[in-house]
């Protein structure tokens, strides 16, 4: 419960402690499951301490527990190694310290820890981490590759000389941390974190040689798998061999076998690539000689034949036929022509053996009223009328004798 304290009526420091121990006192006996970072036991004490640490994160507690209870477990138990214990929480009040009395100490055994790994799996594939989508592609040649690697390890040399042998231009950034122990998954986790605030990395390998399944435990933590689901950057799992399978393999966008093989995935040999440009310079080049080649021949083809190898011939040939044509449409112009000027002349004699001017010439007259029209009958005229007389030289007037019969009689007027 809340004590009521003022800055008149403060507690004194003693009585916190006091107050802080019985709170814990209430507390009863809980299991607890950590890693042993340190371990005392002073021959000739019946108080065994040890250092239990959660490997996820910096926090750790002491823990103290009877030489009989911790002898039933020393052939097993060691420092790093992982333990459940049952205890009750103590607070030693001068020092104002939590500890926890141990009364019962399990090893966690390699089935239990597989047991463990296997239901986290099934979690964290269940949450959609380990899904094929969200890998993200390798870039064919990076520029600066970052690598998280123990310190002078066999894993960083392994990665750094392979990739360079095969790309000598490649640049590293490396982070080297602790890859096993207590101090592991944080130190692992920053460093990834870090190498993926980097723009200019493209790539991060984390990388680890061969171990047994509590050395490699790290890389199956929770938090070191939520962090490189969160990367932006494309991760490369390398860690131990190919049996071995640590969760980090899963939610990272590229698993490899080994560290050498991590190298040889990132990235491209130089003398592949060198052999595959001049594999497709020769094959550009086939194609456009062939291509040429192919061309030449149409062009030959093109040539040899008689349009182009004698462009004139069909012009005197259409020439001649033209020539033949004309010669042909002037005679059939000129029959045409002739056979009109003979019909011509015939029609011209018959229609001048049938004109009037012709019958004229012969003696006849015409004779005309004042209006132009023709007299063909005496009832047509009258006495005294002035008649128009129409003959082969020329017209005179006459005019009608009244006295005399019309159709006999006529006198000329001078």
């Amino acid at each position: 419960m809340a004590v009521n304290t003022t800055p008149e009526s403060p507690l004194p420091v003693g009585e916190v402690s006091r107050l802080i121990g019985g709170w814990i006192d209430r507390l009863g006996a809980i299991w607890v499951e950590g890693q042993i970072t340190q371990l005392s036991r002073r021959p000739g004490a019946g108080v065994v301490f040890l250092t239990l640490r959660d490997p996820s994160y910096d926090i750790s507690v002491s823990v103290t527990a009877y030489r009989q209870v911790f002898d039933s477990v020393a052939d097993v138990v060691s420092e790093g190694a992982r333990v459940v214990v049952l205890a009750k929480p103590e607070w030693y009040t001068p020092r104002g310290q939590l500890s926890l009395r141990a009364t019962e100490i399990k090893p966690v055994g390699v089935g239990e820890l597989l047991a463990r790994l296997e239901m986290l799996k099934k979690s964290l594939a269940a949450e959609g981490l380990f899904a094929p989508e969200r890998k993200k592609p390798l870039p064919f040649l990076p520029q600066l590759i970052g690598l998280v690697c123990g310190r002078a390890s066999a894993a960083e040399r392994d990665v750094l000389e392979n990739a360079r042998h095969r790309w000598p231009a490649v640049r590293f950034e490396v982070r080297n941390v602790p890859v096993q122990g207590v101090h592991a998954v944080p130190q692992v986790v920053q460093a990834v974190k870090d190498l993926d605030a980097i723009d200019d990395v493209d790539v991060i390998v984390v990388a680890r040689g061969g171990g047994s399944v509590e050395d490699l435990l790290p890389f199956s933590d929770e938090q070191l798998v939520r962090a490189v689901a969160s990367c932006r950057t494309p991760v490369v799992s390398a860690i131990g061999h190919e049996p071995d399978n640590p969760l980090l393999d899963y939610v990272a966008d590229l698993r490899a076998s080994t560290p050498t093989d991590a190298a040889k995935k990132v990235v491209p040999d130089v003398g592949e690539e060198y052999e595959r440009v001049r594999m497709l310079r020769d094959r550009a080049r086939r194609c456009v000689e062939g291509l040429v080649e192919r061309e030449e021949r149409g062009l030959a083809h093109a040539l040899a034949r008689p349009s182009i190898e004698d462009p004139h011939r069909m012009i005197d040939e259409r020439a001649d036929h033209v020539a033949s044509l004309l010669d042909r449409s002037r005679r059939c112009l000129g029959h045409l022509l002739d056979r009109a000027a003979s019909e011509l002349t015939h029609t011209h004699a018959r229609v001048v053996a049938l004109s009037p001017a012709a019958t004229l010439k012969r003696g006849y007259a015409v004779l005309q009223k004042a209006d132009g029209h023709v007299v063909r009958d005496p009832d047509e005229v009258t006495a005294d009328e002035v008649l128009r007389a129409r003959v082969a030289e020329g017209e005179f007037s006459v005019r009608v004798d009244a006295g005399s019969d019309a159709r006999s009689d006529a006198r000329t007027d001078a």
